[in-house]
């Protein structure tokens, strides 16, 4: 692994702290509006709708922990993490394409493919030692 922290891997690694935050925040909304549901449950429906806010929300803080910790992978520079930021850009483009035809998502979709094109470059693999340490020229002669 190499020892210096490529700016690319910084810069995912806030894009995932800012996307877990969202999540987690989005997440502690809907799981607080399931009990104000939960409270008005004399209505009808009501209980339903607190019951899915909450499956929704728990799901959603799961994720966001979730991307907290592949935050940590990447900063940290373990492979695990190498491997499914990859895996998990790779899905999140697949399932923007749909929306980048309707002509929205373009931008989401231009950050998936940088994301995807930078970690195959050789200093940021051999980072989270997945790949040979790219060759360092020798100094010129004096």
């Amino acid at each position: 692994m190499s020892t210096e922290k490529p700016l690319g891997v910084i810069i995912i690694v806030i894009l995932d702290v800012l996307g877990a935050i969202g999540f987690l925040g989005i997440g502690g909304l809907l799981v607080g509006g399931g009990g104000l549901f939960a409270a008005l449950g004399e209505f009808p429906g009501m209980e339903f709708l607190a019951g899915l806010f909450v499956a929704i929300g728990a799901i959603l803080i799961l994720l966001g922990i979730f991307e907290l910790v592949v935050a940590w992978g990447l900063w940290t520079g373990q492979g695990w993490a190498w491997t499914l930021c990859l895996v998990l850009t790779i899905i999140s483009l697949i399932l923007s394409l749909p929306g980048a035809l309707a002509g929205v998502g373009i931008v989401g979709i231009i950050i998936d493919i940088i994301i995807i094109y930078y970690l195959t470059r050789p200093h940021v693999k051999a980072f989270f030692g997945k790949g040979p340490s790219p060759e360092v020229p020798p100094p010129p002669p004096p």
